[in-house]
Parts: C-alpha cells; structure tokens; sequence
C-alpha cells in the first residue's frame, strides 16, 4: 500500500534517501577538514536517525535539553552533549542519568559550576559557551577572569570535567556575510586553544551553525562541528543559501479541502500547529509559510510553476496556487509542504511517515 493511501489528516513525511545523503555530506565535509562531526539533534529528536547516523561514523550527538538527552540516553553514543547554558534546577536529574551515559553540559556562570559541584556525585563533562558576536548566551570572548572563576569552581571536585569551548555563531542566520563571521569565530576559538591548551592538552573547540559549517571551507584548527538543521534543511537554508531545494529532507502532506480557482486559492488542513508560523517575505511583500510540492510514490517533485502557503492559522493553510496546480488538483487530494522551519515543524508534528511507509520515532513522542 503506498503511503500516500495512509494519510488522512496532515503527516511530516521524511524522504530517507536525501537524509541520508545531507548526513553523508557533511560528516565527509568533517572528515576533510579534521574535525569531528557532533550533529544537533534538536533537529530529527529521533532514534531511528539516530541509527543512520551512525552509518556515517557519528559516534557523539548535542540535544538542546535534558528531556531530550534522557530520550537518546542509552542509544549507544558515546557522549550526549546538552548545548543549552544549564538550568540548574535539573542537577539532581542529570546526576542520574550521568550514572549511565556520558555526558557533557554548557556553563556561562560560577553560580550553576559551583550548583553542580555540590549536587553531581557522577562525573559530567564541561564546554564554556563562548559569545564571539552573536548575542544570544555565552562568556565574552574577552572576559578570561569568569572563564577562569568557573575553571577554578570545576576543580574543586573532579566531578565537573572540562572539555573546551563552544561557539554558536549564530548570526550566519541573519548577516550574509559569513565568512567575516567564522573568520571571527576561527580567531576567537584558537586564541583561546592557545591560551588555555598548556593546563587543558586535551580540550577542544566547536563550533555549530548549519548556515556556516554549509558553505564555510575554512576552519582553521576548529576541532568540532555541531551544525543541526542540516540533517533535514528547510526553505529558511535555501534562502540563506545553505543548500538547494532538493536537498529538503521532510514535508508536511496536507489534505485538500477546498479550492476558489478565481481567486487562485486552495485551502489546506495544515496550519499554525503543523508548521509552527516561521515565514520568509516574498519580494512583493507576501508572506510565504512553506513551499507545495507535488507527492509521488516515493518521492515528491518540485514544479516548474511555484505555489506557496501564503497564510495560516491554526489549522488553516491558504495556498497562493499556480494556474498548473489549479488545473491538477482536486479536493481530496494530498499536497506536500516543504517547511520554512524544519526543527520547529518536527517538533509540532511528533513523529514521520517515511516514504517506505514506516513511521519514524519523534522525541516528542514520547511524552
């Protein structure tokens, strides 16, 4: 039975070839530069993908919480990183599940250091989170004396084991000049390897965007890449450039539940609770909440003639139709949406029908 017969509501389809084929990419993309591969989870939160992974020599992998690394404790990595600054409300939680599973947490203050020196009795490993121009989180590349402050409360014990820094160069999101930016983390993280490499020898850096580790090809003594989103990609990394539209491992299958060919108008079940509400200005000034791809049987096809959701709500979806897809589709019919947002729409959805006709396991899920 094809897979397009066992959807009856909207479903996150994932296309098993080109995920593979974006995890393939950039674990050779590592492995060219030296450096090791730590994908963000936060993007696929899923233990199946977890497995292709592994098929391309990833052994370690970053969530963004520790509900997610209790999900993926237990898989058989070697080390779960938690790339979010550490909430230290949740010691006592990470101490449990560091009894089995390594792990290693972000600090960007004394207070949560000297909380998990208190609290851990199993030992967990350490990044400091490095701010080198993007302004979300992270020590001041400059402020050595609280880098130094959380070092010294880690060596108190020798529960807390520090493992190097981390910059999220973030920017690449929003500033097209991407090379000055990772010339700048390139700088950052190697004058601080240096600084730091005679006490630490074994301390490394990463750095983890998925606009940047794309198109960059110089990284200079980085260690590690942690980009994301590249295991699925989304409309927002081909307007940023970061790939193509063929390259967009997942799309949202939406029924077809009515169609106004005067005003070139078809209305979808899919909406604001499918998608999440990223959206991408289209040049007229137009909103654009994802883009319609025709679905075959094992696999969908981008048409010549766009078509685009042009709004949502919560369970709406309004598609800006070309003249082609007008004359095509019919109420009942199922449409693919390609995601502006891939995290964020796999993250609504919870699980994926694979083109195979296999669900696929979703962190959330699970809860």
């Amino acid at each position: 039975m094809s897979y397009l017969k066992q959807i009856t509501s909207p479903t996150l389809l994932i296309n098993e070839d080109i995920c593979r084929n974006n995890l393939k990419k950039m674990a050779d993309k590592a492995k060219r530069h030296g450096m090791k591969l730590v994908p963000h989870f936060k993007t696929a939160q899923s233990h199946e993908i977890g497995k292709w992974a592994k098929d391309y020599g990833i052994t370690e992998i970053t969530v963004s919480s520790i509900k997610m690394a209790e999900y993926f404790c237990g898989q058989g990595w070697d080390n779960i990183h938690i790339a979010f600054p550490f909430n230290p409300l949740e010691a006592e939680k990470l101490n449990a599940l560091a009894k089995n599973q390594r792990l290693s947490v972000q600090l960007i203050n004394v207070a949560v250091a000297q909380e998990l020196n208190e609290t851990l009795e199993n030992p967990v490993g350490f990044f400091i989170e490095i701010d080198a121009g993007y302004g979300r989180t992270g020590v001041e590349v400059s402020d050595f004396g609280l880098m130094e402050a959380i070092l010294r409360t880690a060596k108190k014990r020798d529960v807390l084991q520090f493992k190097g820094f981390y910059l999220h160069a973030g920017h690449t999101y929003y500033e097209p000049d991407k090379a000055r930016i990772y010339a700048q983390t390139r700088a950052a993280l190697s004058m601080l390897k240096n600084k730091y490499r005679t006490e630490y020898p074994e301390l490394v850096t990463r750095t983890g965007d998925t606009p940047g580790c794309a198109v960059i090809d110089n990284f200079g003594d980085i260690d590690e890449m942690g980009p994301g989103n590249f295991v699925f990609y989304d409309m927002m990394q081909v307007n940023l450039g970061s790939c193509k539209v063929e390259d967009v491992a997942v799309a949202l299958a939406v029924p077809v539940v009515d169609i106004k060919k005067d005003r070139k108008e078809i209305l979808v079940h899919g909406g604001g609770v499918h998608l999440a509400k990223d959206v991408l200005i289209e040049p007229d000034g137009g909103k654009n909440f994802g883009e319609v791809v025709w679905l075959h049987e094992n696999d969908w096809e981008i048409p010549l003639q766009r078509s685009f959701l042009k709004s949502i709500s919560q369970e709406h979806g309004i598609i800006k139709a070309s003249d082609d897809l007008l004359a095509r589709v019919k109420v009942g019919d199922v449409l693919g949406i390609l995601p502006i947002h891939s995290c964020m729409t796999a993250d609504c959805m919870g699980r994926y029908l694979s083109l195979k006709r296999e669900w696929i396991d979703h962190a959330e899920q699970a809860y």
